[in-house]
């Protein structure tokens, strides 16, 4: 009997200690550890972390950056383009795809070791969101302009090749992918999350994201089917239940939100007045555990879960003139970096 009672306190005393540690990792803090200065022209949209290369790749109007993670240094460039907005990777193919929203609209072709340009796909206007579904082994690509979400095998013909065309009945911002053939797509004029089929190339859902409107940044949690949708008006991150619609937590966020993306438990909203949401889950409900300070611009980003890295493009501004309040301020020339973010030390 002493023998089962030491044994019961041991199985105890373990199970203690890994919710100690489990809570201790879902409250970890975050803060930025560093920022890399890379210069070189044009703005930035989204950005993407190749963890298994150490590679980041961040769109910049004309071309795409390719930034080594542990260096800092800029080993590629991608040319080619009239206004890059999101980038997919697909190593098995060693290839990647950007998206070209000017003109017509395109998707660039690379070859992901040279990074020379393949081709270019015809697409649409605004080309701008773009995913790989490894589910379904499919390229998934937004059009806002022509409220349409573009589909093709990711081994296709760059120069004959032809891109399947799918109505979404909204303008539609970024998107995210199960592993059930359905993607998800924020529709930024409708206030609205769509539902795909990709099996039956139908949207089989409309759900509302009040309280939040005008949704812009999408990430899935394919383990738990929840999906965390950032809202620019109002400023919110809107928790979802992925299979029902269902609102699960209405978090505020900072202004202009761009890019929501997960490491482990967390959620993280970056926003453009400088702001990093940190969400987690305390006692069976989501709620706001950090709010880091980053830098003004840093509205998108990228998360290297192998290492707990957040990657954050963002810039220097040029001075508002008095009293003529610019619509998007203009970047300081050269003045590009990425901004880092890390786990805190612990104390």
């Amino acid at each position: 009997m002493r023998k089962m009672r030491f044994a019961v306190a041991m199985l105890l005393g373990a199970a203690l200690l890994l919710a100690g540690a489990l809570a201790a990792a879902a409250q970890s803090k975050w803060e930025v550890k560093k920022t890399v200065h890379i210069g070189g022209a044009g703005g930035w949209d989204y950005a993407l972390v190749d963890a298994q290369t150490h590679r980041l790749f961040v769109t910049r109007t004309t071309h795409t950056d390719v930034i080594d993670t542990v260096t800092g240094k800029v080993v590629g460039d991608i040319p080619g383009q009239i206004r890059s907005h999101g980038t997919a990777l697909v190593p098995a193919l060693n290839r990647g795809f950007i998206t070209d929203g000017g003109g017509s609209g395109g998707i660039i072709v690379f070859n992901l070791t040279t990074y020379k340009v393949i081709g270019r796909l015809a697409t649409m206007p605004d080309s701008d969101g773009i995913i790989y579904d490894k589910a379904m082994n499919r390229i998934v690509a937004v059009s806002g302009d022509g409220a349409t979400l573009m589909v093709f095998n990711p081994n296709i013909d760059p120069k004959n090749g032809q891109v399947e065309k799918i109505a979404l009945g909204g303008k539609p911002e970024f998107l995210a992918a199960g592993d059930n053939g359905k993607v998800y797509v924020n529709l930024v004029d409708k206030s609205l999350l769509a539902v795909v089929d990709l099996r039956t190339r139908r949207v089989i859902a409309r759900w509302p994201t009040a309280p939040g409107g005008h949704p812009t940044g999408l990430a899935l949690d394919a383990k738990t089917h929840t999906l965390f949708i950032g809202c620019r008006n109002p400023q919110k991150l809107i928790v979802m239940d992925a299979d029902n619609g269902k609102i699960l937590a209405a978090l505020p966020i900072g202004a202009v939100n761009d890019a929501v993306t997960l490491d482990g438990a967390q959620a993280f909203a970056s926003c453009f007045d400088g702001t990093l949401t940190v969400v987690g889950k305390e006692g069976g409900k989501y709620a706001v555990e950090q709010v880091v300070r980053t830098h003004r611009g840093a509205r998108t980003m990228a998360v290297d879960p192998a290492t707990n890295t957040i990657y954050m493009p963002a810039a220097e501004f040029e001075p508002e003139a008095p009293g003529v309040p610019m619509r998007w301020p203009r970047m300081k020339p050269g003045s590009f970096m990425i901004v880092e973010v890390g786990r805190a030390a612990a104390e």
